[in-house]
């Protein structure tokens, strides 16, 4: 094809969908992928039966208004997260069962964690999502992490262990690692700690009919020659007239202006000339991704069905500290999934692969018995492993990032514009705030 008006880098869902706005205004764009697939944080995993699951992002639930009416558009269909029965929790060697949005929590605990989130989404009402740094309390908030506010607030042990593992889910992060006015953002972009944590009515709800990943090959197919994957863009040059994005290998493309929508860890490894402002690029210094390593065993039937438990099980003594039933839409088999997130996932990911995987059906198994610990099959993603991401589900803050750099995670830097799901206000993070980046930066760029 001729010269593209815009270059987008990379082909998750906010580099597709930043392209097919940009299509849809009558306009010509050109994706440059560095895998050999599209996806980006999405990623299908095909077993030998045929049925699909997900080893990257995978859920969408009400409020993700952009990512509903996309599955929409597409001709997709959602099917509901499986929660029927009841639930595990694994807490100081013993195994309880629980009904309802509890966690197994002992009453005392319970009731500590509902003060403690209610205090925090209070205070997470301050905060303005497009300019976090903003909010009257910033420079308190930023100044000190989530661990140091739940070391002064929590009344109980047992309270102050299921916030750290409530972080440890939303982040792949420890707590000290996350400053508080982010985590009050992204209870804001999420509307609230209830709508993140939860199946039925949260970010956990549904999941795409034959794996998240097809949004994805859905909009490329839509898009056709315009995305190039196999195109590492490694240096980005910007004058005058226009851009220059170069991949490795030699290949050039040229453009008035291009989208980058790479985690902001990644793309400050791409050279850019002239070099980007100071601020921009100290807050891609300051900012880490998470660390996750995404668990997956197929059955011939989901057999914990039988014994009256939903499959979801959640410890915070075990490496494994979140699992869910992932069994695909029609049955035909049973999976379970299993997160290993943060401090786990760093120790883990050091372990050979076969000695990993022993541990993790020991996991499986202390919750759902010895069947659990002999599946037909077993699969693992390490994000952190991967050279085109590092690390997920996404980058986080840690303290004064937000209040000394915030300011710079949107605004363009000359003809370079970013988007992504760490750049959205609302939803961030997820795949909703990722399709919804993608449209603001193409708007961006057109205007």
């Amino acid at each position: 094809m001729n010269d593209p008006e815009f270059i987008v880098v990379g082909a998750g869902l906010a580099g597709l969908a930043a392209a097919r706005a940009l299509t849809a205004a009558g306009r010509q764009a050109l994706v440059l992928e560095a895998r050999d697939r599209v996806g980006g944080r999405l990623l299908n995993h095909t077993w030998s039966d045929g049925h699909v699951g997900e080893l990257g992002g995978q859920w969408i639930g009400p409020t993700q208004d952009h990512a509903l009416r996309l599955v929409r558009e597409l001709g997709l269909e959602l099917y509901p997260s499986y929660e029927t029965g009841t639930h595990l929790a694994y807490r100081r060697g013993r195994l309880r069962r629980f009904r309802g949005e509890t966690f197994g929590l002992p009453p005392w605990g319970l009731l500590d964690g509902l003060v403690a989130q209610r205090r925090l989404e209070a205070m997470a009402r301050a905060v303005p999502l497009e300019a976090p740094w903003s909010a009257p309390r910033a420079r308190a908030w930023d100044g000190q992490t989530l661990e140091s506010w739940l070391r002064r607030h929590m009344r109980t042990r047992v309270g102050y262990e299921f916030f750290r593992a409530v972080c440890t889910a939303i982040f792949c992060a420890e707590a000290e690692d996350v400053s508080l006015l982010h985590f009050l953002f992204y209870v804001r972009s999420g509307r609230s700690l209830d709508q993140l944590l939860r199946l039925r009515g949260g970010a956990q709800e549904s999941r795409v009919v034959g794996g998240s990943q097809r949004i994805a090959l859905a909009l490329a197919e839509q898009l056709g020659e315009r995305v190039i994957t196999g195109a590492a863009v490694d240096a980005i040059e910007q004058g005058e007239d226009g851009v220059v994005a170069r991949c490795t290998g030699g290949a050039v493309h040229r453009a008035a202006r291009v989208i980058v929508t790479l985690p902001p860890p990644l793309a400050a490894r791409i050279r850019y000339s002239p070099a980007l402002p100071g601020l921009r690029d100290q807050l891609t210094q300051k900012l880490a991704m998470g660390s996750v390593i995404k668990c997956m065993a197929r059955y011939p039937q989901p057999f914990w069905r039988d014994a009256g438990l939903s499959g979801f099980a959640i410890s915070v003594e075990r490496p494994v500290n979140v699992i869910f039933d992932n069994s695909p839409h029609g049955g035909g088999c049973g999976v379970l999934l299993g997160f290993i997130e943060g401090r786990e996932a760093r120790a883990l990911g050091e372990l050979a692969p076969a000695d990993r995987r022993a541990l993790v059906l020991e996991n499986f198994a202390s919750y759902f018995g010895e069947r659990a610990r002999a599946p037909l099959e077993y699969e693992d993603k390490d994000w952190s492993q991967d050279p085109w991401t590092r690390g997920c589900y996404g980058a986080h803050f840690a303290p004064g990032v937000w209040t000394q750099f915030g300011a710079a995670l949107r605004r363009p830097c000359g003809r370079v514009h970013w988007a992504g799901a760490e750049t959205a206000a609302v939803w961030s993070g997820y795949m909703d705030g990722a399709l919804r980046s993608g449209e603001r930066a193409a708007q961006e760029v057109l205007a």
